[in-house]
């Protein structure tokens, strides 16, 4: 993925979780080994996303704007918690080798496409703008960095 700026980043990074769901519903009736690694794939490639969100780019934006409490950090988080819950859901079909979840699928959904719309086109510009060059440089260091251990939990742990 790119690395120039916050937003190029995580909107590719929504991009690729996107078309990991995709073949997972598509291919959950025809070939369930297959949306079975899919949505592995999506599951911990989200969960990494909100790790990344919640451990280094939304500390560094309220420490430079001081918004905090009532922040559009907070409400992400509140969001972050929201899709967690949602993912679980979703999970549990996964696991009984359910095909039958539309239902989990499109209130998933549904979340997502609010809560990227809003990182994508305030939040992630929004903290492209307070960064300086080596802060960025060292976001993108240190989400290489991450542990895989942080974000590839199965069944709400690790």
């Amino acid at each position: 993925m790119t690395e120039s700026t916050i937003r190029s980043y995580f909107e590719e990074d929504h991009d690729r979780l996107d078309e990991l769901f995709k073949s997972f519903r598509e291919l959950k009736r025809s070939d369930y080994p297959k949306a079975k690694e899919a949505f592995k794939q999506f599951k911990f490639g989200l969960q990494r996303h909100i790790v990344r969100e919640e451990d280094l780019l939304f500390p560094i934006w309220e420490q430079k704007t001081g918004l905090t409490e009532a922040g559009p950090t907070q409400v992400m988080r509140t969001e972050h918690r929201q899709i967690g819950v949602l993912l679980e859901a979703l999970h549990e079909k996964v696991k009984a080798q359910n095909p039958e979840s539309d239902q989990e699928e499109e209130r998933l959904l549904a979340v997502l496409a609010s809560h990227n719309l809003k990182e994508e086109r305030i939040l992630y510009p929004a903290i492209d703008k307070v960064l300086e060059d080596s802060e960025r440089t060292a976001i993108f260091k240190a989400m290489e960095e991450m542990p895989s251990e942080r974000y590839e939990i199965c069944c709400g742990h690790g």
